[in-house]
């Protein structure tokens, strides 16, 4: 069973930063693509960024290209996300999952492990 954890939400003025964490348990981490996504309130679960079992190929969102970066720790089992220039419409729970997969890919459907999620709020 894979637990992930995440943590390094709160409340931020926009342009602000933040840097959010995902701890994993389990022995494979390293095997697996992770991915972070996102939820507004009223709205679908949405893709942010993924990184590939190494760290060697990313992909990210139109949405927050150029702002945020995906990166891994395989040593210490974690992936972080940094966020920079947030905007209000960045407010969200940002969640951290698992890949079925080794290599990049941005479908929720390809991710079989979740964490419970973290609150990101910009104020304007």
């Amino acid at each position: 069973q894979v637990q992930l954890v995440e943590s390094g939400g709160g409340l931020v003025q926009a342009g602000g930063s933040l840097r959010l964490s995902c701890a994993a348990s389990g022995r494979t981490f390293s095997s697996y693509a992770m991915g972070w996504f996102r939820q507004a309130p009223g709205k679908e679960r949405e893709f942010v960024a993924t990184i590939n079992w190494s760290g060697s190929s990313t992909s990210y969102a139109a949405s927050v290209k150029g702002r945020f970066t995906i990166s891994r720790d395989n040593a210490k089992n974690t992936v972080y996300l940094q966020m920079n220039s947030l905007k209000p419409e960045d407010t969200a729970v940002y969640y951290c999952a698992r890949s079925e997969y080794s290599g990049v890919v941005t479908g929720r459907a390809a991710y079989d492990y979740w964490g419970q999620g973290t609150q990101v709020t910009v104020s304007s």
